[in-house]
C-alpha cells in the first residue's frame, strides 16, 4: 500500500487514529492541524510522517483527506491555504468532514477547475471506531474517483459498511440526515426519562426496559453508559452535532420538503448550544433542557 502518498489534514479526536491507522498500513503521510504542536506531535509519534509546514509539503501527495470542523474550513484549507494549488493534476481529495453538501459541491466545482477530483466520504461511529479502523462510510462521488479512494477507505472503514450514496455532497447528505435522527431521538429519550422520573420510575429501569425493547436504538444504549453514569464520553462535541442538524435543515430546505420534527430538533439543539456550549459532549444536550438529574454523579 506504500505507493500512494497520502495528506491529511485535521488531526483532532477522529482525525489522529484515522491518519495512525494509515501509518500502521504503511502509507506514507503529510499531516496538517490548525494546532503546529498537534501536528509535530502526530509526526514525532509516528515515524516516517512529515508534519506540513506550507502548502507545498503536500506536492508530493496522491489523494489528500480532509477531517475538519465544516466545509468552510475546508475550503479555507484547499483553496485559500493554497493545498489544491501545491497538487498535481489528477490528484484526489477525499473529504470525510461533516459538511454542507453545498459547500462540498462547491469546493469540488473549485477543485477540478485546478484538475483535483473530489469524493466525499463522512463517517459514523465516532471515535472507538475511528481507532479500530471500522468506520461506516458514506461515499458520494464519480464512479472512477470512489474506486481510486478505496486503498484508503478500506483502511479507515469497515467494507461491510461503505454505502455508494450517488454523485458529490450525497455522502454528506445521508450524514447530516442520519445525525438528526440520532439527535431527535436523544431529544425523546431524554424527554421519556424526564417524565418517568418525575412520574417515579428510576432511569436506570426505563433505559434497561428501553434497550430490551422497541424503543432500543444507539441513542438508548448512549443514555446507558454516558448519561446514567454521568460520563459523557462519547468524544463527540455538541457542537458538532448541532451543525450536522442544522445542515439536516438545510438539505431539506434545498428538497422542498416540510420538516417539522426535524425544524423542533434543529430548535432543542440550539437551546443546547447556546446553555452548553460547542465544547459540551453531545451526550449532555439534555441539562440544558431540563434541570432534572439523570445520573448519580
Amino acid at each position: 500500500m506504500g505507493e500512494l502518498t497520502i495528506g491529511f489534514v485535521g488531526l483532532g479526536n477522529m482525525g489522529w487514529p484515522m491518519a495512525a491507522n494509515l501509518h500502521a498500513a504503511g502509507f506514507p503521510l503529510v499531516v496538517r492541524d490548525a494546532d503546529a504542536d498537534r501536528q509535530l506531535a502526530f509526526a514525532g509519534a509516528h515515524p516516517g510522517a512529515v508534519a506540513a509546514d506550507e502548502p507545498g509539503a503536500f506536492a508530493v501527495a496522491d489523494m489528500v483527506i480532509t477531517m475538519l470542523p465544516d466545509g468552510t474550513v475546508v475550503a479555507d484549507a484547499l483553496l485559500n491555504w493554497g493545498i489544491a494549488a501545491a497538487l498535481a493534476p489528477g490528484a484526489l481529495v477525499i473529504e470525510m468532514s461533516s459538511a454542507d453538501p453545498a459547500d462540498t459541491r462547491g469546493t469540488g466545482a473549485d477543485l477540478a477547475a485546478r484538475g483535483v477530483r473530489m469524493v466525499d466520504a463522512p463517517v459514523s461511529g465516532g471515535v472507538p471506531r475511528a481507532v479500530t479502523g471500522e468506520l461506516s462510510l458514506m461515499v458520494g462521488g464519480d464512479d472512477a474517483d470512489v474506486a481510486s479512494a478505496q486503498p484508503v477507505l478500506r483502511v479507515l472503514g469497515d467494507p461491510a459498511r461503505q454505502f455508494r450514496t450517488g454523485a458529490l455532497g450525497t455522502g454528506h447528505a445521508m450524514k447530516a440526515l442520519n445525525n438528526v435522527v440520532a439527535a431527535a431521538t436523544t431529544c425523546v429519550t431524554a424527554e421519556a426519562l424526564v417524565v418517568g422520573r418525575r412520574f417515579g420510575l428510576d432511569p436506570q429501569t426505563m433505559v434497561d426496559v428501553i434497550n430490551a425493547s422497541t424503543g432500543r436504538s444507539f441513542v438508548s444504549e448512549i443514555f446507558g453508559s454516558e448519561v446514567l453514569t454521568g460520563r459523557y464520553g462519547t468524544g463527540f462535541a455538541l457542537g458538532l452535532l448541532a451543525k450536522d442538524v442544522r445542515i439536516a435543515l438545510s438539505v431539506a430546505a434545498a428538497a422542498g420538503v416540510d420538516v417539522p420534527a426535524i425544524t423542533l430538533t434543529e430548535e432543542r439543539w440550539a437551546v443546547a448550544l447556546r446553555d452548553l456550549g460547542p465544547a459540551a459532549d453531545q451526550s449532555q444536550a439534555h441539562q440544558s433542557w431540563w434541570a432534572d438529574k439523570l445520573s448519580e454523579q
